[in-house]
């Protein structure tokens, strides 16, 4: 029988090569987005991976769209928490609301996802966590505390929650993309991207979504096991840790 996986903002970017890859995997994926109806309905055309919008800022909303998955595919057996957002900007022009926005749901959102889940996880005796974190969640970034917080937030969740869920068969390890081709990345100016962004990058590439997704597959699966509480850097050689 096909285990659930759960990706949040799996409907772009990177979170929807995720859900691509896990449902070639043959996982019975659904896929949360916020916000965009009209590409998740696109998405869900696409895909035949089914779709179910809330905000992971909010607890109750999670409480409710994860029982509104489970309802429509299962338990949920594996949750990629990929769900985020940028407020970005100098520290000393950050707003109360823009740091409170991207805490919000790029670290208290993992808690409001996870949490509903984890003790089904734990009744189970099987589950898997995967949290994508950032490069700039390790190295920090300009312009970026709001961002750079959380996702280094993200990386002390990971190995706290590993080491709870380890005698319950459950598996927590994070991701930290580097620059990855997505939307979002390639409407960068080309001369910005050619002189100031590439130049970092040994390889001399943007990564790509799917190798990311190759990544959560790979975690996602019974081989991974006894990885546990680990932090996979894919970052074309930008930043070693």
């Amino acid at each position: 029988m096909s285990k659930v996986a759960l990706v949040t903002g799996g409907t772009r970017g990177i979170g929807a090569a995720i859900s691509v890859a896990l449902k070639a995997a043959g996982y019975k994926v659904a896929a949360n987005y916020a916000g965009n109806d009209e590409k998740a309905k696109a998405f869900e055309a696409e895909t035949g991976i089914a779709v179910f919008k809330w905000d992971v800022s909010s607890y109750e909303a999670s409480v409710e769209g994860i029982a509104a998955v489970e309802a429509a595919l299962g338990p949920i057996e594996v949750l990629v928490n990929n769900a985020g957002i940028t407020r970005d900007g100098m520290f000393h022009k950050m707003t109360p609301e823009h740091w409170n926005d991207v805490i919000g749901t790029n670290l208290t959102g993992l808690f409001n996802v996870t949490h509903p889940i984890w003790s089904g996880m734990r009744d189970r005796n099987f589950g898997r966590v995967i949290n994508i974190s950032s490069i700039n969640g390790q190295k920090g970034q300009m312009g970026q505390a709001n961002y750079s917080a959380a996702k280094a937030g993200d990386l002390g969740f990971t190995k706290a929650l590993a080491q709870e869920g380890a005698a319950k068969g459950i598996t927590v390890n994070a991701i930290c993309p580097g620059y990855i081709g997505t939307e979002m990345v390639r409407a960068i100016p080309e001369k910005v991207l050619n002189e100031r962004i590439l130049p970092q990058i040994p390889v001399g590439r943007l990564g790509e979504p799917e190798e990311i997704a190759r990544i959560v597959v790979f975690l996602a699966s019974d081989d991974a096991g006894f990885i546990t509480g680990s932090t996979i850097s894919a970052n074309g050689g930008q930043f070693f840790v």
